[in-house]
């Protein structure tokens, strides 16, 4: 039926068969196949194009199957999207295919051809007689998965092939740092390995239907979290989790807790939840952290571990927990002078191989931008850093945990109490950050005071939700923080 020579894949090196004007085209090819600019024979003796990969027997095949069976249009739509047909005339058939079957109707040659007329598009596919053209092509329509699975891989093919031209144009080109082309090369890749080529803007009526399916979800699930749990009762029922894409900032000033919080976070993930996550330490050691997290799992004082002076208690206490933390999927990255974008390639080799849920980076004044080019200033690198750890969110589709210092400003109040004001070094994270949640103890100011052994989660900053101060206890001889209750 069709050219055996377009079905050569990228690996293969056989040209493109030249072919004669009008040889091998029937109803439907009237329209230039998706990605082909190429495909004949010069005729000057420039040699040949390369046809993408592509299967038209497949495609023909999808078609002809979703014609003839409304379970076959329900197995292909969770496998097919419309830009992954080669010949556009083939996208065209299918989304009319997808529209009446989202109004309940049926979907057959006659109806199809209908709707087609109805938009003036029935010429541009073949005529009516191509859509009877594609149910007699079809063997069966119970393989019509299988074959929208071919038809997919050879869009992925052709995707693949697509960025392999844009990173080869951008190393010749070599415009800007070349860390940058790097990132920028690497994230061409992933976009094709995780099929995340869709299209840059969409119809807010698109976008309503996939916010009410989360609405209803939430609602099935009758009020359970649906974020990643923090471990703190009360701030997870303010913010239902930390949630894909956002950016959360924990900030305090130096030896408040802010490491300790932000590990109770990475263990509430992890060791509780058994979804993965990833530290980025560029302050402590990967063992300190090791010890910190055996300590708040296990309730043995890290100060025991450190001196040598554990007890048979503590050690059978260790025992108890050590299975549970060693098989948590919690990874630790302690590399010194780590850049931005040496953390984004490492963030998401994760994401491909374990499907990361959680990245933690300790701390955001420690990171370095990595690009060969000198910042104007301090404060620009930072800011920088920050909207880099936004897109990173985004991109990846995980909550980023980023701790930050700040300046003196609580020390100059009487109460001591933290504002947003005091991030330090950029307003900008502020403004990137989903949340912000500053942390404050009054007994780190003074030893006496009544409220010793407390510690105030202020969530300053909630884009999505109210702002609050969440009290709990601060137990630091086993590195963690705990729900009140739980004292």
């Amino acid at each position: 039926m069709d050219d055996p020579w377009a079905d050569s894949g990228p690996g293969d090196r056989l040209p493109a068969r030249p072919r004669r004007n009008g040889e091998g085209r029937g109803r439907g090819d009237d329209q230039q196949d998706r990605g082909r600019e190429g495909g004949s024979w010069d005729g000057g003796g420039g040699g040949f194009e390369r046809v993408p990969p592509q299967d038209l027997d497949a495609e023909q095949s999808v078609l002809g199957g979703m014609l003839l069976s409304k379970d076959a249009i329900a197995d292909v739509v969770e496998v097919l999207k419309g830009h992954d047909f080669y010949r556009p005339s083939h996208e065209t058939i299918y989304q009319a295919i997808l529209d009446l079957y989202a109004k309940g109707e049926p979907a057959d040659p006659i109806t199809v051809g209908a709707e087609l007329t109805r938009r003036g598009e029935i010429s541009k596919v073949g005529g009516a007689s191509y859509l009877h053209t594609l149910v007699q092509s079809v063997p069966t329509a119970a393989n019509a998965e299988y074959y929208a699975e071919i038809v997919h891989e050879r869009a992925v093919l052709r995707r693949l092939v697509a960025a392999g031209t844009k990173i080869t144009q951008m190393g010749y080109a070599a415009d800007g740092d070349v860390d940058e082309i790097v990132n920028s090369a690497q994230a061409e890749i992933y976009a094709v390995t995780e099929q995340r080529t869709s299209e840059d803007y969409l119809p807010l009526g698109d976008i309503m239907e996939g916010a009410l399916d989360e609405i209803e979800a939430i609602g099935s699930r009758s009020g359970q979290m649906s974020g990643v749990p923090t471990g703190f009762t009360d701030l997870d029922s303010l913010t239902n989790g930390l949630h894909p894409g956002q950016m959360i900032v924990i900030a305090a000033r130096p030896a408040m807790g802010k490491s300790t919080l932000a590990l109770d976070f990475a263990r509430a993930c992890s060791i509780k939840s058994n979804l993965p996550s990833v530290i980025f330490s560029l302050e402590m050691g990967r063992n300190e952290i090791a010890m910190r997290l055996l300590s708040a799992e296990a309730r043995v004082a890290l100060h025991h571990m450190r001196s040598g002076t554990m007890t048979d208690d503590d050690w059978t206490r260790l025992a108890r927990r050590m299975p549970d933390v060693s098989a948590a999927p919690l990874y630790i990255d302690d590399s010194p002078n780590l850049s931005m974008m040496e953390i984004r390639a490492k963030c998401r080799r994760l994401k491909q191989r374990n499907d990361l849920s959680l990245v933690v980076i300790d701390y955001l004044q420690l990171m370095q931008s990595g690009g060969s080019r000198r910042p104007e200033s301090r404060q620009q690198e930072v800011s920088d850093m920050s909207r880099n750890l936004k897109l990173l969110a985004k991109e990846l589709e995980v909550p980023v945990i980023a701790l930050s210092q700040l300046n003196r400003g609580p020390e100059q109040r009487t109460d001591k109490k933290p504002m947003v004001s005091d991030l330090r070094e950029s307003g900008s994270i502020e403004q990137d950050a989903d949340m912000v949640i500053l942390l404050h103890r009054e007994d780190a100011y003074e030893k006496e005071s009544p409220r010793a052994g407390e510690a105030d989660l202020i969530v300053a900053k909630h884009r999505n939700g109210p702002t609050a101060t969440i009290t709990v206890a601060f137990q630091g001889h086993y590195s963690r923080f705990v729900d009140m209750a739980n004292t």
